[in-house]
């Protein structure tokens, strides 16, 4: 599993591509910060070409489901991986999901 950054491409199941934001800098991949837990929350996604009548497209992301390391921390706040998944608020409610589409880095990895 690859370290998440910034950079990193995280989508809905429909392609809208997430906004990233790193609550972090100091931890850094390449010059670009590492996300850590809760930066995949509460973001917003753009270009969700899920819509129509009675069709919400995804606009945020919700919890994260699993994604975090078990055991590497940033100020105690578990980095995030690329097995990373977590629902939207798009429809149908608790089936569409965000996950890591790229990393966009190959210089770092973790077991878990």
């Amino acid at each position: 599993m690859r370290w998440i950054t910034l950079d990193s491409l995280i989508a809905c199941d429909h392609d809208g591509r997430v906004t990233n934001r790193a609550s972090q800098g100091w931890l850094t991949v390449a010059g670009t910060p590492v996300l850590v837990d809760d930066d995949p929350v509460g973001r917003d996604i753009v270009a969700c070409p899920n819509y129509g009548p009675t069709v919400k497209p995804c606009a945020k992301t919700l919890a994260v489901r699993v994604g975090y390391s078990g055991w590497l921390r940033v100020d105690g706040r578990r980095i995030v991986l690329s097995h990373l998944a977590g629902f939207t608020d798009g429809t149908p409610p608790n089936l569409v999901r965000h996950t890591v589409h790229d990393a966009r880095q190959r210089l770092v990895e973790a077991d878990r």
